[in-house]
């Protein structure tokens, strides 16, 4: 068996920390609209209202009866924001050793950290989504339950990036750094290997940055994330175009300590498509090929028997080419005989 639903504590669990999830998040971006600090500076025996926000400081008028008001409310509700946030994240991590004894951690640390960097800065979803076999802690979370270890477990993580996505920077250190020094922040024992796409920590861990190859590669720009100067570059692969139009799904996991993490992918029946088609690739090495049909067949077999809103007869699919469309066939004869129903 390929997947196995979660059981009533570990499903009741899960929805307490989803719900916990949600507080965090939302505080989270509450306290994004009190960044920095206020304060009041004497300029020439007058006193005015200063905001700073990393090292700028702007000014808000002088003393006044609004400036006042204006800094009462703004210190209010940072301390509101910040107390929502702080003891959403005190009860999270009070679950955390509950979620690894009923069996609920399952995304690696190291992947969790990263992501949640990605998220931060808000690039999760944007400019970067989830792909490859990290994929599947996605769709089990949207399905409620387990894949087969040996179906989802992986020692690297894939990103796809999407160069039209308008970036939205929550620091000044992505902008100079890029991608290789948001990662390094993660864990300083990134390094970037030859071909620039890809990074290695000391555990062997590694890291894709990919994206879809231009139609015109002769007069295609290198496709980086913040073009600082050592940034990644993403390796430029066929049928990735899929992908990235294609629509996107999001869902909490949980990582191997316990603790939540968002994730933004593919829409798992773009993924079993995409996956089928990889398998068919005479290029492509034997033993990939395998794991990239037991993948397709495994998300295929989810979407049909526990997420029935997901149709293969969708129009949304409409944006994959008719031929990759018509080989959704092969994946419908061989799901779950009560499941087959697309």
């Amino acid at each position: 068996m390929s997947f196995r639903p979660l059981r009533i504590d570990q499903s009741r669990q899960t929805a307490d920390l989803e719900q916990l999830f949600g507080v965090l998040r939302e505080a989270r971006d509450r306290l994004g609209h009190y960044r920095g600090t206020m304060r009041w500076k004497t300029i020439k025996d007058r006193s005015y209202l200063y905001r700073r926000v990393g090292a700028k400081d702007s000014s808000l008028g002088p003393r006044s009866a609004e400036t006042e008001t204006a800094k009462a409310a703004f210190d209010e509700g940072k301390a509101r924001s910040q107390a929502l946030h702080e003891s959403a994240k005190r009860r999270i991590e009070e679950m955390a050793p509950v979620n690894r004894a009923l069996g609920l951690a399952r995304v690696p640390h190291i992947a969790a950290r990263i992501i949640r960097k990605l998220d931060d800065q808000r690039l999760l979803g944007g400019a970067v989504t989830i792909v490859g076999t990290n994929s599947l802690y996605c769709y089990e979370a949207m399905a409620g339950g387990h894949f087969a270890t040996e179906l989802a477990s992986t020692e690297d993580i894939d990103l796809l990036f999407d160069s039209r996505a308008r970036l939205q920077i929550a620091s000044e250190a992505l902008s100079t750094s890029g991608l290789a020094g948001l990662l390094q922040s993660v864990d300083g024992s990134f390094q970037k290997l030859s071909g620039g796409f890809r990074m290695v920590n000391r555990d062997n861990y590694l890291v894709d940055l990919i994206a879809p190859a231009p139609k015109d590669v002769a007069r295609s720009r290198p496709q980086s994330l913040m073009g600082a100067g050592d940034d990644l570059v993403a390796a430029e692969i066929r049928g990735l175009q899929w992908l990235v139009n294609g629509p996107k799904v999001r869902a909490m996991a949980i990582d191997m300590r316990g603790l939540p993490v968002p994730l933004i992918c593919v829409d798992p029946r773009f993924y079993a498509i995409h996956k089928l088609w990889l398998s068919g690739l005479e290029d492509r090495e034997p033993v990939r090929r395998r794991r990239d049909r037991a993948q397709a067949k495994a998300v295929a077999d989810l979407v049909a028997a526990h997420l029935p809103a997901l149709r293969f007869d969708d129009p949304a699919l409409q944006s994959l080419p008719k031929a990759l469309r018509e080989r959704a066939s092969e994946l419908a004869a061989s799901a779950p005989e009560d499941a087959a129903r697309w």
